[in-house]
């Protein structure tokens, strides 16, 4: 699997794409992949303060439920309401149409302490082989 070089990554699978002061966020295709087939997304609401590490909503799938954590701190400014009716978009296309939110960025150095593509890759390659 490649994944998108522009995103950068965390040890609990979700992504996040900054552009100017916004920040998208989403889960990876790993992790959509471990989960199966995605039927129910939690997402909080639009004003939401997130705090880098803290969980914002969780992911329901035929196989479990999880937590999504934010990547980095700041406010949500939107969510992906498509996925409210068709949740199966995450499967589809999670680095695109299955975004999650979307958030201010506070402080643009806590995205130096995530993962790129590379290392992100070599992380799930070095976890689904231990």
């Amino acid at each position: 699997m490649e994944y998108p070089v522009e995103f950068r990554y965390t040890e609990e699978h979700e992504w996040v794409k900054i552009e100017q002061y916004t920040a998208t966020v989403g889960i990876t295709h790993h992790a959509q992949d471990q989960l199966g087939d995605v039927v129910f997304v939690e997402l909080p609401a639009i004003g939401a303060k997130l705090q880098a590490g803290s969980p914002f909503g969780a992911v329901e799938s035929v196989k479990a439920v999880s937590d999504i954590y934010a990547p980095i701190s700041g406010d949500v400014t939107a969510v992906n309401e498509d996925l409210l009716d068709a949740p199966e978009k995450i499967n589809d296309d999670p680095h695109g149409e299955g975004w999650l939110v979307r958030m201010t960025v506070f402080d643009g150095a806590e995205i130096q302490g995530l993962m790129d593509a590379q290392k992100y890759a070599e992380y799930v390659a070095a976890e689904t082989v231990g």
